[in-house]
């Protein structure tokens, strides 16, 4: 009898060993949330776990870097433990940076995630004013026209009314559309060559006025200047007066018709045609711009006097 007894233990041993060794050790199941809230600093994220695997959650968050599959040992929140739903605050973004960022959650087989989402910050210049961003091709552009009064280190660029001293100016300048400020709300205000150029930067930092290549780049990406001026324009006539030809607005870069005003100091062409400086040099008079119209779908290369004002899209350094 004893033997037999003997001889049960064992099986029975034997048995729960087995169903041990066959017991899966499972690592959580959790989704992302989608990302809310986003400032060019900071942004709200978080997830739901499912499933708590073989052993209850050590630790849960959600973690982000400019990579596309980020992990634990990048930047990372933690937000308490157990299974269930849970939000994340992301702090210390960069402005007009692309993120991925996903949840994840721990146990004690190991770490789960969720799917990876997207998600790129506002761009804020020295002013306060927030832009958002979009990705033509390998380029960065804010979607925007550009608004500061300031250089990139504080200093006011000089806002310039007068049509003589406009005329004459040969240092950096911006002004609204018609000396009225409810213009740049809409179109951003217009500014002369001498601002784009001026050593101080106009736009934020790790950002520049484009470049005459950098706009050929943009344009060949959009399929050449006689359609990629369709593909920039806002569509409708809210701002563009009909028939805004053209206009698809594919790229996300919703260009306005600003208008401009010549180097005599009027203005002209609001609702009809925009018109961007490029940084680069012509002659002593002269830099490239790029201008698009209500009745077409081109965007055409131009020579502008550099004492025009002009609108100005920043583009993100490589």
């Amino acid at each position: 009898m004893k033997k037999d007894c003997n001889s049960l233990f064992l099986v029975l041993f034997i048995l729960m060993n087995i169903l041990n060794a066959c017991e899966k050790k499972e690592i959580p199941i959790v989704t992302t949330s989608e990302v809310s809230n986003i400032t060019g600093t900071t942004a709200i994220c978080g997830g739901v776990i499912t499933d708590e695997g073989s052993s209850t959650i050590i630790t849960r968050g959600v973690c982000w870097s400019t990579g596309t599959n980020p992990s634990i040992e990048n930047d990372k929140t933690s937000d308490g433990a157990g299974a269930g739903t849970f939000t994340s605050n992301i702090t210390g973004l960069t402005g007009g940076t692309t993120y991925f960022v996903r949840a994840y959650a721990t146990n004690n087989v190991g770490t789960g995630y969720g799917m990876a989402m997207s998600f790129t910050t506002q761009l804020t210049d020295i002013d306060g004013n927030t832009y958002n961003t979009i990705t033509i091709g390998e380029q960065v552009w804010i979607a925007e026209n550009l608004k500061t009064t300031k250089f990139r280190n504080g200093e006011a660029i000089l806002n310039v009314s007068d049509n003589t001293q406009w005329s004459t100016l040969i240092a950096g300048g911006y002004c609204d559309y018609d000396n009225n400020i409810n213009n740049s709300t809409t179109y951003g205000h217009l500014y002369n060559w001498y601002s784009v150029n001026d050593s101080r930067k106009i736009c934020p930092t790790d950002w520049h006025v484009p470049t005459d290549a950098e706009w050929a780049k943009m344009m060949t990406f959009l399929g050449g200047e006689s359609i990629a001026g369709g593909k920039l324009k806002e569509t409708g006539i809210l701002h563009w007066t009909s028939p805004n030809t053209g206009a698809t607005n594919e790229s996300k870069f919703t260009a306005l018709p600003g208008g401009y005003r010549w180097a005599n100091g009027t203005f002209e062409r609001i609702l009809l045609e925009g018109l961007w400086w490029s940084a680069t040099e012509i002659s002593g008079t002269t830099a490239w711009d790029r201008m698009l119209d209500y009745n077409s779908s081109t965007i055409r290369y131009e020579a502008g006097n550099k004492s025009l004002g002009l609108s100005v899209r920043c583009i993100k350094d490589n």
